[in-house]
C-alpha cells in the first residue's frame, strides 16, 4: 500500500498526496517550472507558505489527524504550525534499507515521529528512540501502536542527544547501528543549543564510542542547506575510516521531476 505521491513540483513549491488529501507546500530547490497547470494546483485541499510568516490556507479542510501507509509503515499525520505533517517521505528509501539491514541494538537520534524506529523494529532490531521533544516521542509511540509494535523492545527517551550518549558510554551500553538526522539548529530537552556546523563532529565522535565491536552501520541524513553528500562523506570518512561509505541525495519521487530533499551518508561494515 502506498499512500504518498509527489504529484508535481516547481516554482519553489511541491504538490503532494497524503492518502486522500492533497497539499501544496514550499520546496526551495524546485527551481523549475511546474508540469501541471494552475487548475491542478488549485485542487489542493490545503496549502502552506512562509511568505508572511508560517501560514496555512484551507487547514480547516484537513482532519485534525489521519493515517497513511508508505514504505510498509503506518503514520499518524496532522498539520503542524510549521507546515510539517509528522513524516518526511524523502526518507522512504532509507526506511526500506534500514528494515533490511538493522540488527542487534539500534539507536535512533533526533528521531522525530519514528519512521526509522519503526523500520528498525519491523526488521527485528531492538531500538532506542531519542528526541528532545516529549510531544514528538508520544507521536512516535502512537506510530508504534499503529504498526503493531507496542510490545516490541523499543526504549522511548526524551533527552538531549549528547547528554544521553555520554551516559550510555559510561554505562558501557553499545549499539550495532546508529541512525541520526540532526537539525540545522535545535534545542535539547533542557534548552541545550545544537548547531550542526559546530556540533556534528562531536556528535559523530560520541556515536563512534557507542558502537559495538561488530557494528553494522551508521546512517546519517541531513536537510541542512549547503551540506552536500561530499561533505557528509568527508566527515564520516574521518570518523569511521574502516567503513565503506554510501552517499546520495534523498528524493521525493512520483509524477514528473524528482525533487531533492536533503542528503544521506551510510557508513557500513
Amino acid at each position: 500500500m502506498e499512500d504518498y505521491e509527489l504529484l508535481d513540483s516547481g516554482d519553489g513549491r511541491k504538490l503532494e498526496r497524503f492518502g486522500k488529501h492533497v497539499l501544496a507546500r514550499p520546496c526551495s530547490q524546485a527551481l523549475w517550472r511546474p508540469a501541471k497547470g494552475a487548475a491542478d494546483w488549485s485542487r489542493a485541499d490545503a496549502s502552506f507558505d512562509r511568505e508572511d510568516g508560517n501560514r496555512w490556507h484551507g487547514r480547516a479542510n484537513l482532519p485534525k489527524e489521519w493515517t497513511i501507509e508508505t514504505a510498509g509503515i503506518r503514520f499518524r499525520l496532522g498539520g503542524t504550525d510549521f507546515g510539517h505533517l509528522g513524516i518526511f517521505p524523502e526518507q522512504r528509501a532509507q526506511w526500506r534499507w534500514i528494515r533490511e539491514h538493522a540488527r542487534g541494538r539500534v539507536l535512533n537520534l533526533f528521531a522525530y515521529s519514528g519512521g526509522s524506529t519503526m523500520a528498525a523494529a519491523l526488521g527485528g532490531a531492538e531500538v532506542c528512540h531519542l528526541d528532545a521533544s516529549k510531544g514528538m516521542v508520544e507521536w512516535a509511540r502512537e506510530n508504534a501502536r499503529l504498526n503493531g509494535l507496542a510490545d516490541r523492545p523499543i526504549r522511548w527517551i526524551v533527552d538531549d542527544a549528547h547528554k544521553f550518549m555520554r551516559r550510555e558510554i559510561r554505562r558501557g551500553r553499545r549499539y550495532e547501528a546508529v541512525i541520526l538526522d540532526p537539525p540545522t539548529f535545535g534545542r535539547g530537552a533542557g534548552g541545550e543549543m545544537y548547531k550542526i556546523e559546530r556540533d556534528l563532529q562531536e556528535t559523530l565522535g560520541l556515536v563512534r564510542d557507542l558502537l559495538s565491536d561488530s557494528p553494522a552501520f551508521v546512517l546519517f541524513s541531513s536537510h541542512t542547506p549547503g551540506l552536500s553528500e561530499i561533505v557528509a562523506k568527508n566527515v564520516l570518512g574521518q570518523v569511521f575510516p574502516s567503513a565503506a561509505l554510501e552517499a546520495g541525495e534523498m528524493l521525493l519521487e512520483g509524477q514528473g521531476l524528482a525533487c531533492p530533499s536533503g542528503i544521506y551518508c551510510r557508513a557500513v561494515w
